[in-house]
């Protein structure tokens, strides 16, 4: 009976399609009231979707309901989950719901141990503190610095993004700070401090730059995400920085990483650059074919690298199977 009972509300809330949205207003509260957290969670996606913010108070109560015996009322946090992407589209001004989703941990039972589920609800409501008017800047940023040190990766990285939302100096010096002093799960999360890198670029343009080109030294996968985060600015700038650094790295990898940062740029020079290694045949020719053509270049430069490349049986062949490769993206 209960499956039959759930399996009703459940398309009860799929018929609401064929209703006026006006009319969606009851059946949404009645089931935010529901004690099936896959109910709860559907209905608060769809009151999101039609922006019903008349029922952020129902939402709210739901809230606080899924924290009661949180892993039997709501495994996996699908509940809690969709509730705070609700009130954080509504822009919901109160922060303490989201801090309180923020300091949650749900260690439920898997094979061989317990599990955290609760990571994406912390990484959700990271980034809707930052929309929040009744918290200071400075308590703001004490609460994502402890988001910063999270033991769930995407959760940092959400962390990243909602300080670099913040926008103000502080949080620049910050995201420095997280750059510079870096942290163990570097090594195998290199997205992290690449995040960072990107976020300071963004706020302080490039006067940032030659800040970021010291992670290029190295020459590991933070430092591909140091050039890649640099490319981004798409500036003059950067493409003399990626270049002289080019010029300065014995690593094949490494290299291959700069000429692809370097294209991507999307500056002239830059991309007569590249065209003059091919034209030259260089010894790393092949990897400034692969980095053009999968820089999204123009038609004419795809066809001058055609012609250049047709001088030498060996690019000619690097060009066909990298065109090849990138048409099927």
């Amino acid at each position: 009976m209960a499956k039959k009972g759930f399996e009703v509300q459940l398309e009860a809330l799929d018929r609401l399609s064929e209703q006026p949205v006006a009319e969606w207003i009851e059946p949404l509260r009645a089931a935010l009231r529901q004690r099936y957290n896959y109910v709860v969670a559907k209905a608060a996606d769809l009151a999101a979707r039609q922006r019903l913010v008349e029922l952020t108070p129902d939402l709210l109560a739901a809230f606080d309901r899924f924290f009661e015996d949180a892993v039997k009322s709501d495994p996996q946090c699908w509940a809690k989950n969709a509730i705070s992407r609700a009130l954080a589209a509504f822009e919901l001004q109160d922060a303490a719901p989201f801090l309180r989703g923020l300091r949650h941990v749900q260690l439920e039972r898997v094979w061989g141990g317990r599990s955290d589920t609760a990571g994406t609800l912390r990484g959700t409501c990271a980034l809707a503190l930052v929309q929040c008017r009744d918290i200071p800047e400075v308590q703001l940023l004490r609460h994502l610095i402890t988001a910063l040190a999270d033991a769930d990766k995407g959760v940092r990285a959400d962390a990243v993004r909602a300080i670099e939302q913040v926008g103000s100096p502080a949080a620049s010096l910050l995201l420095r700070l997280r750059a510079e002093i870096g942290s163990e799960s570097d090594k195998n999360e290199p997205e992290i401090p690449g995040a960072c890198y990107a976020a300071v670029l963004r706020l302080d343009g490039n006067a940032a730059l030659e800040w970021a080109a010291k992670f290029l030294e190295g020459e590991d996968d933070a430092s591909g995400e140091a050039a890649l985060a640099i490319a981004a600015t798409h500036s003059p700038e950067a493409f003399a920085l990626l270049r002289d650094r080019w010029n300065k790295s014995p690593d094949v990898w490494f290299s291959s990483v700069l000429l692809s940062a370097i294209a991507l740029t999307r500056q002239s020079e830059a991309t007569e650059f590249l065209l003059s290694m091919v034209e030259r045949e260089a010894m790393r020719a092949d990897q400034a074919i692969e980095a053009l053509l999968r820089s999204m270049p123009s038609d004419d430069t795809v066809q001058r690298l055609k012609v250049l490349a047709s001088r030498n049986a060996r690019l000619e062949r690097v060009f066909a199977e990298n065109l090849k490769a990138t048409a099927r993206r």
